[in-house]
């Protein structure tokens, strides 16, 4: 049985349960696959040793314009430390929306049931990283809708995979908006217990026409303030011995309409 069918059979079921719990569903999920501590196995995971990697995707369908620009920056800066990058473009291809059904929690594989685009390329990707960079153009004081919807399902999918890993999001935008995109972007890390990431200024970069980017002296040294600081809170995360947070055994769930 493919994927696809999969999805069909198992829709219209899980629906109902990841509508009214969509947190425990996830939670029961990350348990059973041993990602995150319960009852019986209340110990965190070890973070693993060895150079530490750093997955960028940058969520412009330009591939060479300011956003790549900005996650350049922090690209060689990365390396210039000694960490590992890969830098992932979103590209033109459509993107689709997560449905909330429910299948991904069903399947008892991280990732999407849609198979069709970048999502589970990130998914598997981010269980081989230690971190994220998440670089978007401002569409309207908001992050472009192929890359919010592509984090979301990400994240909905396989957040226990992504728990403990920094993240940092990064803003390109001609004048404003950017702070309300980069609140946006990070409240899926703030709920996944990503430490954020943040620089010397908030993580932007202006720039209208392709390359204008490079022109922003202090964004550019902000991407590379970033950048360092990431690879610094790595080096401790990775130190030897170190190990995840315990945290509590019983995730609280509290629907404020009942």
């Amino acid at each position: 049985m493919d994927r696809r069918d999969f999805l069909k059979k198992t829709a219209m079921v899980a629906a109902g349960t990841a509508i009214a719990a969509p947190v425990s569903a996830m939670i029961s999920h990350a348990e059973s696959a041993g990602i995150l501590e319960n009852e019986t196995n209340p110990q965190p995971a070890v973070v693993k040793t060895g150079k530490p990697k750093v997955l960028l995707v940058n969520g412009s369908p330009r591939p060479d314009g300011n956003t790549f620009c900005a996650l350049s920056e922090i690209e060689t800066q990365l390396q210039k430390l000694g960490v590992e990058t890969e830098l992932l473009q979103i590209g033109q291809k459509p993107v689709r929306m997560c449905i909330n059904c429910g299948a991904c929690h069903q399947s008892g594989n991280p990732g999407c049931v849609f198979d069709d685009d970048l999502c589970n390329t990130i998914v598997k990707k981010m269980v081989e990283s230690d971190a994220l960079v998440v670089g978007t153009p401002v569409y309207y004081g908001q992050p472009n809708g192929g890359i919010l919807s592509l984090m979301q399902r990400v994240f909905f999918s396989s957040s226990a995979y992504l728990q403990n890993k920094p993240a940092a999001a990064v803003a390109v935008c001609r004048r404003g908006g950017a702070t309300a995109t980069l609140q946006t972007m990070n409240m899926m890390f703030e709920m996944t217990s990503m430490p954020v990431i943040g620089s010397q200024y908030w993580n932007i970069v202006y720039g209208r026409d392709k390359g204008e980017a490079k022109l922003d002296k202090e964004g550019m040294q902000t991407m590379r303030t970033l950048a360092s600081n990431m690879a610094w809170l790595l080096e401790k995360i990775h130190a030897a011995g170190s190990s995840a947070p315990v945290r509590e055994k019983q995730r609280e769930v509290t629907n404020f309409i009942r």
